[in-house]
């Protein structure tokens, strides 16, 4: 098996796209009354409508059939079932593991993970609840009242999601705050107003040597000894670490037995349910952690067990790939109607793009088609008042994923009413347009009406739930991740390697001794690298 292309449901999808490209969602909705209520389906307390998508019954039959060829069950198998999926790596992609209920056993080289991962949550759990409540002292005997993450990548992008997403439940004596960029400035505004004497940093690295991230560790180090009146000592009561390195974390002044451990079949942007969620669950706490995690693996066994056509990763990733490679739609707009949720898109733009940006087959191979859409998104009514404008009336295709919640968090008045108004309105909008006539029959003078005419056929996602709680997060993260390995397993690639990242990382440690090193060392860049470094120590002396 190589590159999708071969494949005999490819070519018959290349076909049948020619015929259903010409069809309108109008007559589409015309001809079937029942679409809207056929063509959804409801699973682990999330329902999808995908009524609205450009496909038929056939379409959907020959996306099956993709997905039959391409191998999508015992690919499924093979990662619930510890097999080093992660090719490049020689890996397993055990991510599912994290979520798994005690007692249950998965095998990685023959050894039941699923015990470390619940002493781990223990660990956590009992860390957390010391904190929270006070037990847990600073240097100077005072509380914690501030937590710090350090990380980057899946090491800060999940933690600040989901804080955001479960502010509500979060225990608001306290503050969290996210240090990521190794721009000085993120560091500076993140301890502006906090008190060090209160704030506990959590240092989260895998091997404890990530340059952004032991940076910022090294910045925060001297930050506190500074007015702790540089007491080493203190360095253990205001620093824990997440990591499997415990030379570098005990070298740093952490005391490792508050060092939590996490797996190399644990991808970063798969990590926000490992110990990389220790913030979280300080924020939330323990219980409301572990329902995140129930959440996370109802979805697991939904997409385990269910049948394509009613398994929801599988239709988004179907659809997902119908509208990348055969409408050559090159992003996807991610909508959740929830404010909490403003990182969500965010969040995805790691998971779907560093997972799937890639350009050879698992054989190595060219892959002979596009992969990896662009995720992007804003919360709520913002973005109509921005960026709709283009989804709805520009000339590109931009397939939409609209989340709501049939519960406010907060209700005040008629604002959820209004909100959820809103989603529908705009996906009903978005299939249907604005015909000329329709336009006409306003009054609108003729000269006018080309510019008041919506298209339609803007194809959308509806995804909709009861009630925004850390159970349901779990759900829409598992969704998303599960439905970014099902369009990996199409393309035939690797999801879970990262190579794209290196290459820069490794040029600019060769880069910083040329800006900081006098006299300037020789350079053998391009002329233009070169002459921007020339100018950088010029401006940086001036």
């Amino acid at each position: 098996m190589t590159s999708p292309i071969t494949r005999s449901a490819w070519n018959a999808l290349a076909s049948h796209y020619e015929t259903v490209s010409k069809l309108h969602l109008r007559q589409l909705f015309a001809d079937d009354p029942k679409r809207g209520e056929r063509m959804a389906v409801e699973a682990a307390g999330l329902y999808l409508d995908y009524s609205k998508n450009r496909i038929t019954d056939e379409t959907l039959r020959l996306l099956l059939q993709l997905a039959q060829e391409s191998e999508l069950r015992a690919r499924i198998d093979a990662m619930f079932h510890g097999e080093k999926i992660n090719v490049t790596e020689k890996r397993a992609v055990l991510h599912v593991a994290l979520r798994a209920p005690r007692g249950a056993s998965i095998l990685v080289d023959g050894k039941n993970v699923v015990p470390e991962v619940h002493s781990v949550l223990d660990k956590m759990a009992d860390f957390s609840e010391r904190v929270r409540s006070g037990a847990w002292k600073g240097h100077t005997g005072k509380r914690i009242r501030n937590v710090v993450n350090i990380g980057i990548g899946g090491s800060d992008l999940g933690p600040v999601m989901a804080y955001e997403a479960l502010k509500h439940y979060s225990e608001r004596g306290m503050v969290f705050r996210f240090v990521s960029n190794i721009d000085g400035t993120d560091f500076a505004e993140a301890v502006w107003d906090l008190d060090p004497s209160e704030t506990l940093f959590i240092v989260s690295s895998k091997t404890f040597t990530t340059l952004e991230t032991m940076t910022n560790a090294q910045t925060a180090r001297a930050w506190s000894l500074a007015a702790l009146g540089g007491d080493e000592k203190s360095v253990a009561k205001h620093f824990v670490a997440v990591s499997t390195n415990a030379a570098e974390v005990a070298k740093f002044g952490i005391d490792t037995a508050n060092m939590f451990e996490f797996w190399d079949w644990v991808g970063g942007r798969y990590s926000m349910d490992s110990a990389i969620g220790l913030s979280t669950m300080l924020a939330i706490g323990p219980d409301n952690f572990r329902a995140m995690l129930d959440g996370f693996h109802q979805m697991d066994e939904h997409f385990r067990t269910a049948p394509f056509e009613v398994n929801l990763p599988v239709l988004m990733g179907l659809f997902a790939v119908w509208y990348n490679d055969f409408f050559s739609a090159q992003t996807v707009a991610v909508l959740p109607y929830e404010q909490y949720l403003k990182r969500f898109p965010a969040y995805l733009q790691q998971l779907a793009m560093e997972s799937n940006g890639k350009h050879v087959t698992l054989e190595g191979d060219a892959v002979g088609c596009d992969t990896a859409p662009i995720y992007w998104g804003e919360p709520g009514t913002n973005g109509q008042h921005s960026f709709y404008q283009l989804i709805h009336q520009g000339t590109r295709l931009i397939p939409c994923d609209f989340i709501a919640f049939a519960k406010p968090l907060n209700l005040l008045g008629r604002h959820h009413d209004m909100l959820l108004a809103n989603v529908f309105a705009q996906t009903e909008a978005l299939a249907f347009g604005k015909t000329p006539e329709q336009v006409k029959a306003e009054g609108t003078p003729d000269w006018l009406v080309p510019h008041r005419v919506f298209e339609g056929n803007r194809p959308s996602n509806t995804i909709m739930a009861e009630q925004l709680t850390p159970e349901t997060l779990g759900k829409l993260v598992a969704l998303y991740e599960h439905s970014v390995f099902t369009q990996g397993v199409i393309w035939n690639i690797d999801s879970f390697d990262q190579w794209g990242v290196e290459l820069g990382k490794v040029l600019a440690q060769r880069i910083i001794p040329e800006l900081e090193n006098d006299p300037q060392p020789a350079l053998n860049h391009d002329s233009s690298t070169n002459n921007l470094i020339r100018r950088y120590r010029r401006l940086k002396k001036s």
